[in-house]
C-alpha cells in the first residue's frame, strides 16, 4: 500500500512538473506571437505612411511619381499614349519606401489602362513588360499638351495596384494619384525633349524630386 501510495504521488508531481513546464512553454509562446503581431503591425503602418510632399513650383518641371531608387534611364517604344518612342526613367521602390505615387504634372488624365500579367521581381528593370501594371496617361498644362505616362507595376510582393484617378480628372503637379501594396516599380515616360535631371542610382522623393524639365 505504501509503495502504491508513492508511485501515486511521484505521479503526480511529474504531472505538476509537465503542466509547470508546458504552461511556461505556452506563456513564451504567447509572448513570442504577440511579439510578432507588434512587429507586423508597425511595419504596416510605417509602410502605409503617406507624408505630404514638398512640391516644387518652377515652372515647367516634372517630379518624381514615386519614392525610390533610380536605376534605368533609357529611350523605349510605348504606342498606348506616347504614341511611340520616347524617354523612361524607372524607379523601384523596395518594401522600405513610400509606396503612395505622384502627379509628376498639373493636368488632365487622358488615359488608363490596366493589363493583367505576372508578379515577377521588381527589381528587374523589364518586369513592365510581364508583370500586372496600370498606365496613367497625363496631358500637362504646363506646357501646354505635353504628354506624360506613369506605368505602375507590381512586383513579386507587390499584387495589388490601387488607382485614385480617373479619365478626366484634373491634377496638380504632385497631387497622390495611387497606390501599389509592398515592394515595385514605377516607369516614367517623357517626350523626347524633355531633359532628364536624375542620375542612375540616385534617390527619389515623389512630388519633390525633379525629374525632368522643359526649356
Amino acid at each position: 500500500m505504501l509503495l502504491w501510495t508513492l508511485i501515486l504521488l511521484a505521479v503526480v508531481f511529474a504531472a505538476a512538473f509537465v503542466a509547470t513546464v508546458a504552461g511556461g512553454l505556452v506563456l513564451i509562446f504567447s509572448w513570442v506571437l504577440i511579439g510578432l503581431w507588434v512587429m507586423f503591425a508597425l511595419f504596416t503602418l510605417y509602410f502605409f505612411r503617406d507624408p505630404t510632399p514638398a512640391v516644387p513650383t518652377g515652372a515647367k518641371l516634372v517630379v518624381a511619381p514615386g519614392h525610390g531608387r533610380v536605376d534605368l534611364i533609357d529611350t523605349t517604344e510605348e504606342s498606348q499614349f506616347m504614341g511611340g518612342s520616347c524617354q523612361r526613367v524607372s524607379i523601384f521602390l523596395s518594401v522600405f519606401d513610400v509606396h503612395v505615387q505622384n502627379a509628376p504634372m498639373t493636368g488632365v488624365v487622358k488615359f488608363y489602362q490596366y493589363t493583367e500579367g505576372k508578379f515577377l521581381n521588381a527589381m528587374k528593370t523589364d518586369s513592365a513588360a510581364h508583370n500586372e501594371n496600370a498606365l496613367i496617361g497625363i496631358e500637362s498644362s504646363d506646357p501646354a499638351g505635353t504628354r506624360v505616362g506613369v506605368r505602375l507595376i507590381a512586383g513579386l510582393i507587390a499584387r495589388r495596384i490601387v488607382p485614385w484617378v480617373s479619365v478626366g480628372e484634373s491634377v496638380e503637379r504632385g497631387e497622390r494619384i495611387s497606390l501599389i501594396q509592398f515592394g515595385s516599380r514605377v516607369d516614367l515616360y517623357l517626350p523626347s525633349n524633355a531633359s532628364v535631371r536624375v542620375m542612375l542610382g540616385q534617390k527619389v522623393v515623389g512630388g519633390s524630386t525633379v525629374i525632368a524639365s522643359f526649356d
